[in-house]
């Protein structure tokens, strides 16, 4: 078999959905994975061929096992790349927020993430030039108030792609992520809470920063994919979208207090 295979969580929308419609362009079998039976029925009526779905939900280790498992099946035990991109984010200060909700956050948005890499490895390492990559966040470059633990959980996924691209090199595993800002996709839509009860969302920031030029505007979620297809075929650790977001991390990482006393200051 000829044809490259990635493995995508979150496949069915945004990030995820643009990510296997631009492989699957390129020739690629795109294993999508997401918890949305519906929404995978959409991408499958779009993608006639190459594209086998798998509806599970990545906190269910052994389920995601099985899905790598049977898709790697196909093509002789070969997996390219493993994009670990399902996420979710809710919002609100933390004390407001139900305590399952964080733990939703943290279990999906991280743990998902570690099964990820944990499920694709054998796999990986049997493949020349593989990577597993993950979507970190603007949101790990400094703490937004109102989305500590989406925050907490990008960081994470960034600590663990530092580490991970150390140990996994032995094997011959490229580890990356990708950072996006402001990207118009569904995650907006996930709830706000205020004194426990769900006040909104956060559906209205993509218009707010649309006509914005800095690294605060809105971005498309090709423009991930596009990164991910750049990563594959790259060597860089972090993959920023939009790009200017790196010296944004860099500023902020020579001094956090700083930025920290910046963010404060916007608040008064």
């Amino acid at each position: 078999m000829d044809n490259k295979t990635i493995f995508i969580t979150g496949a069915a929308s945004g990030i995820g959905k643009a990510t296997a419609l631009l492989f699957h362009s390129q020739g690629w079998i795109v294993g999508a994975c997401d918890a949305s039976r519906d929404a995978l029925d959409v991408l499958s009526n779009e993608l006639t061929e190459r594209c086998p779905t798998y509806c599970v939900d990545v906190r269910n280790s052994s389920e995601l096992e099985a899905a790598i498992a049977d898709f790697c099946s196909q093509s002789s035990g070969r997996l390219d790349i493993m994009f670990n991109n399902a996420g979710i984010a809710i919002g609100g200060y933390f004390e407001d927020l139900p305590m399952q909700k964080t733990r939703d956050m943290v279990d999906i948005n991280l743990v998902g993430v570690l099964n990820g890499f944990h499920a694709s490895i054998p796999y990986l390492k049997n493949t020349n030039g593989a990577l597993c990559i993950s979507t970190s966040s603007s949101a790990a470059i400094y703490g937004a108030a109102g989305m500590a633990t989406y925050t907490a959980t990008k960081y994470a996924i960034k600590g663990f792609t530092h580490a991970m691209s150390v140990e996994l090199s032995r094997l011959g595993i490229r580890v990356a992520d990708v950072m996006p800002g402001i990207i118009d996709t569904p995650l907006w839509a996930g709830a706000r809470y205020k004194n426990g009860e769900v006040a909104g969302t956060y559906e209205k920031i993509p218009k707010l920063n649309a006509d914005l030029t800095d690294e605060r505007r809105t971005i498309a979620p090709i423009e991930v994919a596009r990164a991910v297809w750049s990563a594959y075929h790259g060597d860089r650790l972090h993959w920023y979208v939009p790009e200017e977001l790196e010296r944004s991390d860099k500023a902020t990482s020579a001094d956090y207090q700083k930025r920290r006393d910046e963010l404060l200051n916007t608040r008064k």
